[in-house]
């Protein structure tokens, strides 16, 4: 079962990144939804995908 701070499955189906459109990985350990193609990680918090780029971590950080 799902916790709070997870993303809801269904969410992250349908989710693409807003600068690529590409898919995205989430990494449950960092709370993050990776796109390789752009080179950035997205934060969750509290289970809410933060979709902005300047929110946004860069890979090669």
């Amino acid at each position: 079962m799902p916790t709070s701070a997870d993303v809801d499955p269904k969410l992250l189906e349908i989710l693409v990144c807003p600068l690529t459109k590409g898919s995205l990985e989430y990494d449950r350990a960092k709370q993050e939804l990776v796109s390789r193609k752009a080179g950035l990680a997205y934060p969750v918090r509290d289970g809410i995908p933060i979709m902005l780029a300047d929110e946004a971590r860069r890979l090669d950080e």
